[in-house]
């Protein structure tokens, strides 16, 4: 039986069964969200509407949702495939991307929560003010520091009964009982337009292809992304040649250089 303990030998399988990945997400993501997606070895679909966002999650691995660019129609469609992928044990994958701006971000997002997310994906700020606390968050853009909101995801994690994932100049990773850091990337990715949204598609792909381990499917994802971050920053003269750059490393990392390079500590 092959072992899948290693971000590598995610990635690896990942790669070998392509999961389709309902990829629910802002208008500013979806192109670079589909594109790492592919570069990574997945298969996104970028399906929102009410009238058949639920019908898809049906046939989809994983469902990631992503709270960028709100109307009521995206809402309908979000809470019907949450509701499906719940209802037939699927992962899916919350993103709550400024959810503390306004109170129709905030109600969003608390239906959202009630559908029980697999996984809670966020900046610093946005996972301080989920679990509660006040935060310095300014729109879509994180002002805390990801070890602030260290005890919040613990907290959060608990009380969702989820994998919570802070992502930063160094992610934290937690179920509320195990917890890691992650090094790697680049002072660039907050420079690229929604790669944190794009991260949030990447962490629903691995969820797919490892659903029975969603901590370490989330570990690996984030690892993935890093050492790629880093590998595209050694060439990059600025943010712009820096995302085809990331596109490119993302595609070339192998399962034995993604186990060499990840570093992954307890927490």
């Amino acid at each position: 039986m092959q072992t899948r303990t290693t971000p590598g030998a995610m990635l690896k399988a990942m790669r070998e069964k392509p999961p389709l990945v309902q990829c629910i997400t802002n208008y500013v993501a979806m192109n670079i969200a589909a594109n790492v997606l592919l570069a990574a070895g997945a298969s996104p679909a970028m399906v929102h509407a009410a009238e058949e966002a639920g019908e898809f999650a049906g046939i989809a691995s994983a469902v990631t949702i992503n709270i960028g660019t709100l109307s009521t129609q995206w809402i309908d469609g979000m809470q019907a495939a949450a509701k499906v992928a719940t209802s037939t044990g699927k992962p899916w994958v919350l993103d709550p991307v400024a959810h503390y701006a306004t109170a129709f971000r905030r109600n969003a997002v608390a239906d959202l929560l009630a559908l029980r997310p697999t996984i809670i994906r966020g900046n610093a700020s946005e996972i301080i003010a989920l679990a509660g606390g006040e935060s310095r968050g300014q729109g879509v853009d994180s002002r805390d520091p990801v070890e602030q909101a260290e005890s919040s995801a613990r907290w959060l994690a608990e009380r969702q009964r989820a994998v919570v994932a802070v992502t930063g100049a160094v992610d934290f990773v937690t179920d509320g009982e195990r917890a890691v850091r992650i090094e790697g990337g680049s002072v660039l990715m907050p420079r690229v337009t929604a790669l944190g949204c794009s991260l949030t598609c990447l962490v629903g792909a691995f969820a797919a292809t490892v659903p029975d381990d969603i901590f370490g499917a989330t570990v690996a994802a984030l690892s993935t992304f890093a050492i790629a971050g880093e590998e595209a920053a050694l060439g990059a003269a600025g943010p712009g040649s820096f995302s085809w750059r990331f596109l490119d490393a993302l595609a070339a990392l192998d399962a034995e250089t993604l186990d060499a390079r990840a570093r992954i500590s307890a927490a």
